[in-house]
Formats: C-alpha cells, structure tokens, sequence
C-alpha cells in the first residue's frame, strides 16, 4: 500500500514518471506574485520581490513607497530595503552566482544587493547610448545581462565580476525584437556570449563582432519565446501560430513538436531538467510537453513564478514551493506499482522484517544475487527524497539488504547519510534552502558554506564544515567580523572576551583579519587588543600601522628578526613622524637603527647626518661629509680647475673640525687637514698647467708629476708644505728624472750631495731606461760589491761581474751569475773558476 500511495503522486509523461512533491508551504504573508516583480536565485537560493511599477496594483494597507524584500525559499524575510533609486522603470532582476541581486532600471543603471538588502557601491552604467535610448528587456544568465534598447540596439555585460559593459553587433532590424534566449559563453565555440534574437520571420545570431542568419527546418515563421537549456545543448521555441518546438542549438533538427492550444505566447517557458519543457499561462493550466505522448497538465488557481534548476523546476505560488522533477529511475524501480525489481522486494523484505514476518527472508532468498544492485538502488534513490521518513526507511532497507551481502562497498551507506544529514539540515524551513542531491554536488560544499556564512547562518555553517571535514577558519572568522558589526554597543573588553572563546576553535585562525574589520568599523582599540593574539609577525605588523600603533609594530618586527618587516615599519614611521622623534624610535633599538643606518648610507646621507648629529655622533658625521668630498670628486665636471673643488675642500676642512673634537679621532682629524692642503695645492697646479693630472693623486705621484713637468719649484714646495723625508725626495726626483731622460739633470742631481739613498736607485732608473751607458756611471760608486756584481751582470758585463764578485768572497752569488751567463761559455767557465777558488781557500 506503501507504494501505491507513493506512485499516486506521480504523472506519466510518455514513459517517464514526474512529481511535484512540497518543499515548503511559504511562510511570507500579504505576497501576491501578479503584484510583484520576482526574482529566484537558482541551487535553493533567495528570492527578491518588489511591487511591479509597471502594473496598476491596489494598495491596501501597505506604504506607497516600494520596498525591496528578500526572502529564503520558504518564505522567511531575511531583509527589506526601500527602492529609492532614479533612473526609471525597474527592468529586471536577477541573482548572480554569488547570490549578489543585480536590478537594471529604464536609463541603464546597474545597482547591486546583497543577500541583506544592502547596496553594493559603486553603481555601474550600462552606457551613453543605454541612458539615452532607454532598456526595453533585460536577459540574464549565471554571471551576466543583455539588454536591449528602444533603438534595437544590444548591450552585455558578460561577466558581473568584471562590470565591463560592451556592445554586441548591430540586427540592422527595423522593428524590435519578438524574444530573446542567451547562449552562455562556457557554451560557445568563440568563448563569448551569443544572442539569439527573434526578429520578423527568422531568427539571428548575435555576438560582438557579427550577425548571422538561422536557416533550418526549426525555424519557419515568428518566433515568440525562446530557451535554452541548463546544458547549452537544445533549444525550445514557441511560434506564432501556438507550436512548442525543441532543437539542438545548431538547429539540425526538431526533436519534439506539439501544437498547443493557445497562440498566444506563454508568460513563462521553462526547461524542466533536459527531458521536458513547461509553459505557463495566466488563468491556464501548467502544461508540461515532452518528446512524445499525451503533455501533463498542473492545475492551479493563484500565479506561479518558475525556477529552473538542474534536475527539475521549483515552483513558486503565493502559498507553497514545490519542486518538480522527474521521479529517478531507482525510485520508479522500488515504488512503481506492481514492481517486482529486485530493491523493490528489498524494500518489501524490510516491511516484512518490521512486522516480524517469515516473507521477509522469502523476498532476501528470491533476490540474493541481485542484492548488491538493490542495496544500492535503495541508497540511490534515499539521496533523491525529500520526505525525511521515506528516505530513512530507504536507507534502512539498504542497511538490511547490506547485511546479508558480503561484497558491497561499505562505506556508501554512510557517504550517502553525510550527504542527507548535511541537505536536511539546509532544507529546514528556518534555512530555507531545498537543494536536491544533484543540486548538492554541482554546487559543491564549499560553496553551500559560502552561502550560509552570507545568511549569517554561521552555527550550522560551522557544524557542516566540521562535519564534512573542511576547514572551519573561514566561518568563525565571518562570524567574528559580523559580531563586530553588530555589536556597537558592547564595550571593547566585553567584546573581545567573546571572539577570543570562538577564535580560539581553530588552530592557526588569522587575528589580523578580524581586527583589520574591527579598525575598518571605527574600534581601534579592540583592534589592538585583538592583533596581540595574531602569532604571525607577517600579519600582525602591517595591521599594527595601519591602525597607528607604530611602537608596538617596530618592537615585534624586531621581535621577528625579519628585516623586511623592519624596514616596512622604518619606512612607514619615516613618512608618519618627525625626524626628531623617528630618531628616538630606533636609537634605542640596534636592530632598526643599524638596518636605517645601513640603506641611509647609500640613499639619504643628509637624514643619515641629521641622525648621527642629534645622537652626538660627531665623528660619523665627520665621515659621511669626508664621503661626500669624495662623491663630489666622482663628479665629470670636477677637473680642470673646476670650482666644485671649492665645496669639495670645504668638506674636507668640516670633517676635519668634526673629527677634532674628539680626542679619539685625532689621526682622522689630521687626515683630513692634510688632504684638504694637498687638494688646495693641486688644485693650483691644475689652473697652472691647465692639464687635470694632480687632483686626487698621492703626494708621491704629485712630486713626480711636477719633477716629470720641469716644475722643480712646485715638486720642491710639496716636499716641504708635508714634510716628505730626504730618502723618499731621492727616490722620487731619481725616477722621475729617468722617466723624462733628462741624464745630464739626473749626474747633476747625484753630485749635489751623497745621496741618503745611495746610488743604486740611479743604476736601477738608467737600467730600467735601459741606459747601460748611464748606469756605468754610477756603478763604481756603489760601495756593496755584491751590487755592483748584480749591476754588472744586469747590463751584460761579464768580467766586471766577476770580478766584484771575487771581491765579495761569495759563491752563492758566483753560482747565481753563472745562471745569468749560463749562454756565455767563457763566462761560465770564469764564474765556475773563481767559484773554485774561493772553496780551495775556504770560503763558502
């Protein structure tokens, strides 16, 4: 009797059963749909009202303002707002994927609401032509809208994320267009939205760039209405002399015809799942026409509103929500009258169980190798019920037939329970949300979270996360920023108390963000109080600054030894503050000042100085300024008596006063004199010889240089001016004399006086001149005969190498001038006798 009652609530549609079973009976009053503008978001989402301004309704007791209402699917107000915007006559309405209410007014004005009523800034135009010409229709899709002016013309947004309207090519039509569907982008070849537009006898296709003309058997004489199905492969038409049409949306074929009894186009026209099509008239019946056999006729006696969803169509009237689909095949096996299928006797064995009756393990025997399938066709056809009682006795049923079969997987049972558990508590009239199983999986959990974090359904959100394992991060959080929001006059001590007992659920939950809402709602303290329990130094510092807590944010970046982190908070306070007070922050801290320190000395070395002056740090004020001389001596233009020099020994000279305050810093300090008096001089010596040779160079070099240009005057100043020693004078006159060839200067210079340095560096100079004949001059008069040996044997003179050598008694040196004239046999021969003189004597 179970089945038959059953079965009775279903109409046969050729040879596919169809029911209409109640989800919720509504809960709304006053809510009179041919009053009211309705929009139905799809998954079991919100529905949108507002009167129709473009009906001449009665008002009754209810304000002549319009008011935007928003209800859950069974009719539970979630919230209203008064619909006060300019811009005309509300064209339509629609829901987007993200559950955000999309209205389109006369002048194309886009406004946006969320689930709450509240408007969504910033307002977007549709465009100059949109406003001038006004929208006459509007045709939504999942994430988008085309509408079509008075002037013909068509205009899309695809995508509402984006809010980029553009226009689609133009019909070239005179009149307007009869209908209009929407081929979704996911659905097209080109990846963009298609249009088709009913137009006089034939029918277009519409995208961006062109316009193409339908030809096929599908298409003869007016089309009226128009839509394509969930899947973007069919399409129904109504025609102008009352035939419902379906065809593949290349138009190759019609799949299905029916001649309906009225010529006037249906109000609504709607996919019910891919196997049938409704349409629905005022004062009429709902006509349900599939591929062939006698339509199915529903009867109502109040205005229907319908929804089309995936597996079905939701039917909304004034006083219910029903669902209507076709009735699964697992179902049909089990409750069909007369079924004798095999998860039909499962059922039939559990009946029999409960009553205690021996047919039930008759009915178990009957099917034993056919248990597996029955088990699951139960639990199949558990998932696709609404009634809570008859899927629990579904699933009771494939529980017992589990029982006697060894090879079914175990597991199903309770993944199929999960997903009931979770689509029940979702159904319940309170939520409102009657998704189906198929529903469920398309939409996925995460997004069904989504949805009743939006409703501030938090409770139930978190219970399904934790119970399908998901992370429960992303409820808690949304629930602390709403508790924020809503709690104005709960004290900050109070309310941080709250959130910390739920934030603390979840391991690892970011603080940062929910205090970055508390600031953003004007409680900056509880924003502080909360960023202390953020572990992230990452997270937490930036959002210290930004709600102006800069000392606290400068301790943890250092706490944190991220030195990005530090310079993010030096930088931040370096525009926020005074120097003097930025100064005190970091002088403290050795992290932050040596980190400051270290970018100023390459980028900002006149805040660098302000530092090291306000701290007393004279002497590395001393040398930033000595850096910056040298900078200035870096500069192209610095040369040829250039008056940067002037500035450039002016730092010098202030370094110099700088480090003389310090008794540390004394050799620095008379450096710093010195370098200053030689770059004076040099800098004379440039506009002197007008050549840009001396600025920079060594004392040395500057000696040199003089002596090499014949001013012997200015070589003699610089020895004097820093004191430069005989010897050293010596060195530098002897090769520089060499360096001009200037011999007779050279034999006059060596005749002044002994020389301190001797006369090997004039032998060395003339040999390295390779001026043999010079060097003969001056090497007798080296007092070492071991030198004069190495002079000789230098410039190629063999005997008189040897005969210095002798003198000098040494045979290590006779050895190693044996090696130089190791080419010259009598040479040889004279070195190695000599060396062997010198061993018979003795001497080594």
């Amino acid at each position: 009797m179970a089945n038959v009652s059953v079965a009775a609530e279903w109409q046969l549609l050729y040879n596919r059963y169809y029911r209409k079973p109640e989800l919720y009976p509504m809960r709304w009053k006053h809510i009179d749909l041919s009053r009211n503008k309705v929009a139905c978001a799809p998954f079991g989402g919100p529905i949108a009202v507002i009167r129709d301004d473009s009906k001449i309704v009665q008002l009754y007791s209810e304000s002549a303002l319009r008011k935007l209402r928003i209800f859950t699917s069974s009719g539970v107000l979630i919230a209203d707002t008064v619909w006060k915007h300019p811009g005309g006559r509300l064209i339509g309405m629609s829901w987007t994927e993200d559950q955000t209410l999309i209205c389109i007014v006369q002048d194309g004005t886009v406004y946006r609401y969320n689930i709450h009523a509240e408007l969504i800034e910033p307002n977007v135009s549709l465009g100059k032509e949109c406003f001038e010409q006004n929208v006459v229709e509007c045709v939504y899709w999942g994430n988008g809208v085309v509408c079509l002016t008075e002037a013909g013309l068509l205009f899309c947004i695809p995508d509402f994320k984006v809010m980029h309207p553009c226009q689609l090519a133009e019909t070239g039509a005179e009149d307007l267009p009869n209908c209009m569907a929407v081929i979704e982008p996911k659905y097209t070849v080109s990846g963009n939205v298609e249009v088709l537009v009913g137009v006089g006898d034939g029918l277009l296709i519409v995208d961006e760039d062109r316009v193409q003309r339908v030809d096929g058997e599908a298409i003869q004489g007016p089309v009226q209405k128009m839509v394509v199905s969930w899947d973007g492969k069919y399409l129904a038409l109504f025609t102008h002399d009352g035939r419902i049409l379906v065809t593949d949306i290349n138009f190759s074929g019609v799949l299905l015809e029916y001649n309906c009894e009225s010529a006037l186009p249906p109000e609504q026209l709607a996919w019910c799942g891919l196997d049938s099509v409704l349409l629905y008239w005022d004062d009429t019946p709902l006509l349900m026409v599939g591929p062939q056999g006698d339509p199915v006729h529903y009867f109502y006696d109040e205005p229907l509103f319908l929804i089309p969803e995936c597996d079905g169509v939701r039917i909304l009237s004034n006083t219910s929500m029903e669902f209507l689909q076709r009735v699964p095949d697992s179902t049909v096996s089990i409750f069909k009258i007369g079924s004798t299928s095999p998860a039909a006797l499962l059922y039939d064995a559990l009946d029999h169980f409960d009553r205690r009756s021996a047919k039930a393990d008759e009915n178990l025997r009957l099917i034993r190798s056919s248990l597996p399938e029955a088990v699951e066709a139960c639990i199949d056809a558990a998932g696709y019920e609404f009634d809570v009682s008859r899927l629990r006795t579904l699933l009771r049923a494939a529980s017992y037939g589990q029982a006697f079969c060894s090879n079914f997987q175990r597991d199903r049972i309770q993944e199929m329970c999960k997903t009931l558990r979770v689509l029940n508590a979702v159904r319940d009239p309170e939520i409102g949300i009657p998704l189906s199983i198929k529903q469920y999986k398309l939409l996925t959990p995460s997004v069904l979270i989504a949805r009743l974090i939006n409703a501030h359904c938090h409770l139930l959100a978190l219970r399904i996360s934790e119970y399908v394992g998901m992370n429960q991060e992303v409820v808690i959080m949304h629930w602390a920023c709403s508790k924020i929001t809503a709690s104005l006059a709960i004290p900050d001590a109070s309310l941080l108390e709250i959130l910390l007992d739920k934030l603390r659920l979840c391991r690892g939950i970011s603080f940062a963000a929910v205090a970055a809402h508390a600031d953003k709602n004007g409680r900056r303290k509880l924003a502080a109080m909360l960023v202390e329990h953020e572990p992230r130094s990452s997270k937490q510092v930036p959002l210290l600054l930004s709600i102006g807590e800069e000392d606290t944010a400068l301790m943890k970046a250092t706490e944190s030894g991220d030195t990005d982190l530090v310079y993010l908070v030096l930088f931040h306070i370096w525009q926020k503050r005074p120097a003097p007070e930025f100064f005190g922050m970091i002088q403290a801290r050795p992290l932050p000042r040596d980190l400051f320190i270290s970018y100023a000395r390459c980028y900002k070395h006149d805040f660098l100085t302000d530092f090291f002056l306000t701290t007393g740090q004279l002497q590395e004020v001393a040398f930033l300024v000595w850096k910056e001389s040298w900078e200035l001596g870096k500069n192209p233009m610095a040369s040829k008596g250039s008056p940067l020099h002037g500035p450039r020994i002016k730092k010098i000279e202030k370094a110099q006063q700088l480090f003389s305050e310090t008794k540390e810093h004394a050799f620095e300090s008379k450096a710093a004199e010195e370098h200053a008096k030689l770059l004076r001089i040099q800098h004379e010596l440039e506009v002197s010889t007008k050549q840009a040779i001396f600025v920079d160079s060594s004392i040395s070099d500057t000696i040199r240089t003089c002596i090499v240009l014949g001013n012997h005057r200015a070589a003699m100043k610089v020895k004097t001016e820093f004191k430069v020693s005989e010897k050293r004078w010596y060195w530098l006159k002897v090769f520089a004399l060499a360096t001009i060839r200037d011999w007779d200067a050279l034999e006059k210079f060596s005749k002044e006086k002994r020389p301190p340095i001797g006369y090997r560096p004039f032998v060395e100079a003339c040999i390295d001149a390779d001026e043999k004949g010079e060097a003969l001059k001056y090497i007798p008069k080296l007092s070492d005969p071991r030198e004069r040996a190495e002079a000789y044997a230098r410039i190629g003179m063999a005997k008189e190498a040897a005969d210095a050598a002798s003198q000098a008694k040494d045979g290590e040196l006779l050895g190693r001038l044996k090696l130089t004239f190791q080419q010259n046999a009598a040479a040889s021969s004279l070195f190695d006798t000599l060396r062997d003189r010198l061993s018979f004597q003795g001497v080594s």
